[in-house]
């Protein structure tokens, strides 16, 4: 079990690395970082919670995702000024988009099914 949570550890710090050169390159779209934001989402959690199904985290995985984006409504002075560093931007974004909300759905689905046929099936 234990390679297998290395194995999420190194699928979410690649797919964390490859969310921030989308949007460091210009010409891609926008809309792949929001979907690759869900598939860190997604591993982060089958990470943390190895033992849980992998539905389970699909399901907290978009909780948490939309949570980041409706908190994106909130407009409260301590949270512009963490959502203006980099760190802050990359995290919990800037506005909220409909069609952010897709994306997350888009992404958490892909790394499911991802996670589903290509990663360990001894685990839930």
């Amino acid at each position: 079990m234990k390679s297998i949570r290395v194995n999420y550890l190194v699928l979410t710090f690649l797919v964390m690395i490859l969310g921030i050169f989308s949007r460091k390159i210009s010409g891609i779209p926008l809309i792949i970082g929001d979907v690759l934001y869900a598939v860190l989402i997604y591993f982060g959690f089958r990470f943390l919670f190895i033992e849980s199904k992998k539905s389970t985290s699909l399901l907290f995985s978009l909780l948490f995702c939309f949570g980041i984006e409706i908190l994106q409504l909130v407009q409260l002075n301590w949270l512009i000024t963490i959502r203006k560093t980099t760190l802050g931007h990359y995290i919990l974004g800037q506005g909220f988009l409909w069609l952010d909300l897709f994306c997350y759905v888009i992404g958490s689905l892909a790394a499911y099914y991802f996670d589903k046929l290509f990663l360990s099936s001894r685990i839930n």
